[in-house]
């Protein structure tokens, strides 16, 4: 009877010692589930194993994110014409591996980086999504959506964030964005105590085309707009149609219905439609905006686009320029 009952115990010693160890087995389990991330982009979610600390990207804006969250890119699509064009603080370190172009990166030095993730731009790299994947979890963001009630400052922020919680820095970003609205508060401020003739504006990108200069003008929903008018400026552009690129492309005809206002601008210096196409074009010299002298150049390296860190570049340009000439 004894004996009976002393392997009995030893029985339910064991399922004890089981159920323990399949407990400490599922925690530890949750544990690490716990860990993975779901970040969501055009191409639907993507779960990560743990935050992205080596991450490839192939679009400029997704570079400076990383940047403004304290990160530098494991990789980077085109870092000799990100250079040229986005003009922000902190800059790209010697440590970032150039991948290539940003239309057809190279799919063999981006696996030998060996990232945890891979960021990419709708319009650029759907038809290589399955490639990149081979790869590395991928994420593709579209920062151009075809739903008009985004509009691209919006879609900015969104993108922002969701690339934030992919690399575990998710309170960092909120401060990022929080230390934004701050220089939008004292920016208004000066605005509002400057001595401008109006604060009607329209802002532009000018090129040469194939026939004459085309001059890009900024749509409400673009976000160097929204830049506009968060500070007191009322851009009175207003597209025909919905501009998915958030910008309308004229010729120096089109401004005349724009006269009245402050002409922001921004042109590059190899091309310089201002000083050579137009320079004695009559229509453009008999705009009411040049005759008053209210051409604000906000310099060859403004970038237009981007994130938090390009927006911020922007707003300083717009207030060096409008306020403190």
């Amino acid at each position: 009877m004894k004996k009976k009952l002393f392997i009995l115990l030893a029985i339910v010693l064991l399922a004890a010692c089981s159920s323990t160890k399949e407990e400490a087995v599922a925690t530890e389990s949750d544990s690490i589930n716990s860990n993975e991330i779901t970040i969501e982009g055009v191409n639907g979610e993507v779960t990560l194993d743990f935050p992205a600390q080596k991450v490839v990207v192939l679009e400029w804006t997704y570079a400076e994110n990383l940047l403004a969250l304290g990160m530098q890119p494991a990789g980077m699509a085109d870092i000799e014409g990100y250079g040229e064009y986005v003009n922000i603080e902190p800059q790209l370190d010697g440590s970032v591996v150039d991948v290539g172009g940003r239309q057809e990166p190279n799919l063999e030095v981006i696996a030998s980086i060996e990232p945890d993730l891979i960021i990419g731009v709708s319009f650029r790299h759907d038809t290589m999504l399955a490639e990149l994947e081979s790869i590395a979890p991928t994420v593709i963001f579209n920062p151009y959506p075809d739903d008009e009630s985004i509009d691209l400052y919006e879609e900015m922020e969104m993108t922002f964030k969701e690339m934030a919680k992919a690399v575990g820095k998710e309170a960092e970003a909120e401060q990022v964005l929080l230390d934004l609205d701050k220089k939008y508060e004292e920016a208004a401020a000066k605005i509002e105590g400057a001595d401008l003739a109006t604060n009607d504006v329209i802002l532009t990108l000018a090129y040469s085309g194939p026939q004459a200069p085309e001059i890009r003008v900024f749509t409400p929903n673009s976000m160097a707009s929204i830049i506009l008018e968060k500070i007191g400026l009322n851009n009175i552009h207003e597209p025909e149609q919905f501009e998915i690129f958030g910008s309308s492309t004229f010729n120096v005809e089109g401004l005349v219905k724009y006269e009245d206002a402050n002409y922001l601008f921004t042109v590059p210096d190899t091309d310089n439609i201002y000083e050579n196409q137009l320079k004695g074009n009559k229509v453009w010299g008999n705009l009411t905006f040049v005759q008053e002298n209210r051409l604000f150049d906000l310099g060859a390296d403004t970038w237009l686009y981007g994130g938090p860190l390009s927006a911020g570049t922007l707003l300083d340009q717009i207030i060096d320029t409008m306020v403190n000439n």
